[in-house]
């Protein structure tokens, strides 16, 4: 397949570098173009950016320009990475250019005819894009993934909605600080410390999983029709999602039978794409398991781990899953949506000629 070229909006952030990384030796895309605020345009990006992760910065990469974050002069595959007020204003001017807006971003996720989408969990949802207005006008749309700390826990819940009904989804989270971006959360404020509020996260969580677990019927996807309630707390942890869950079924399971529907959780939509796991979801045996130090990197980063099943004095059952929040939670999460596109037909190669 020929490499397709993709733009980054907001390339400098964290989430940004996450895309370089993880596009770097991608056998499908190819970084061809970065874009950031006005005080990094013009400027090399190795100049305009603060390298954070724990591989080199690419040198051609560093080489590159910073464009202006307008659609002009952009590839036609745009991988966003935006705070939710900037995506809200930019996103929409690049669907309406004719590109194919693949974003991280909480703008547009809880709108009627945007995707919100975890290919192993509600591919099926992605049609409704063909309702957008920029769809019809220009052949542009906007698909989005999950927060990422609702991604983790989605990926575990599916295969028990699917055999055995979900009532009722109560969970506490321990998000780490790479969650809020560089700077983040200042040290004095988190060294030592469990910060329990993050802006916008709870809402954010509990709308987007009954969303992602729920069913399109049409032009429409009506939501998982369980009660859910989510706590989220940030915590000294660099990366690395850890929630505690406790479930109520529809239908009584065993021990075995739960486990039995992760072990066996290899859906369709996942399998032959570059980034998807071969387990999206993998039981971890121990009763000090998932832990992000240990976890966190699963099937590169992109395997939710869960472990600790037992009973629920209040509930059914509970249990801990832990994912990578800035490759399945974010970055990752995105270039596998890209990836399922390219493969329903959803993202066509551009001319050359587009990008001399």
């Amino acid at each position: 397949m020929q490499r397709q070229k993709i733009g980054i909006l907001g390339a400098t952030g964290m989430v940004g570098q996450r895309f370089i990384q993880l596009v770097e030796n991608h056998p499908w895309f190819e970084v061809a173009w970065l874009a950031a605020s006005d005080r990094s345009s013009g400027k090399p990006y190795g100049e305009a950016a603060k390298w954070k992760l724990d591989t080199p910065l690419p040198e051609g990469i560093a080489k590159m320009q910073v464009s202006p974050a307008v659609p002009e002069g952009a590839p036609k595959i745009i991988f966003a990475a935006l705070d939710a007020d900037i995506a809200r204003d930019m996103e929409p001017k690049f669907a309406a250019a004719g590109c194919a807006v693949i974003s991280n971003s909480s703008a547009f996720r809880m709108q009627e005819d945007v995707p919100l989408v975890i290919p192993e969990v509600n591919a099926d949802h992605l049609p409704i894009l063909e309702n957008q207005s920029w769809r019809r006008e220009s052949g542009g749309y906007i698909v989005t993934n999950p927060n990422c700390s609702a991604i983790g826990l989605v990926l575990a819940l599916k295969p028990l909605t699917d055999r055995f009904g979900i009532d009722a989804i109560f969970v506490s989270t321990m998000q780490a600080v790479s969650g809020a971006g560089y700077p983040g959360v200042s040290s004095m404020d988190i060294l030592g410390n469990v910060v329990p509020y993050i802006k916008n996260e709870e809402e954010k969580m509990e709308a987007e999983t009954l969303r992602l677990l729920g069913s399109r019927v049409g032009k429409l996807v009506t939501p998982l029709g369980a009660k859910m309630t989510a706590h989220c707390n940030r915590v000294a942890v660099e990366d690395g999602h850890t929630e505690s869950v406790s479930i109520k079924l529809s239908k009584k399971a065993t021990r075995e039978e739960i486990l039995e529907a992760w072990r066996e959780f290899t859906p369709l939509a996942g399998r032959n794409l570059p980034t998807a796991p071969a387990q999206p979801v993998e039981f971890i045996v121990g009763d000090d398991r998932p832990q992000p130090r240990l976890d966190k990197n699963r099937g590169a980063g992109m395997t939710a781990s869960v472990g600790r099943l037992r009973p629920c004095g209040l509930l059914d059952w509970k249990f801990t899953v832990l994912s990578h929040n800035t490759v399945r939670g974010a970055a990752g999460a995105t270039l596998l949506n890209a990836e399922l596109l390219v493969s329903l037909g959803k993202l066509q190669p551009e001319p050359a000629a587009v990008l001399a």
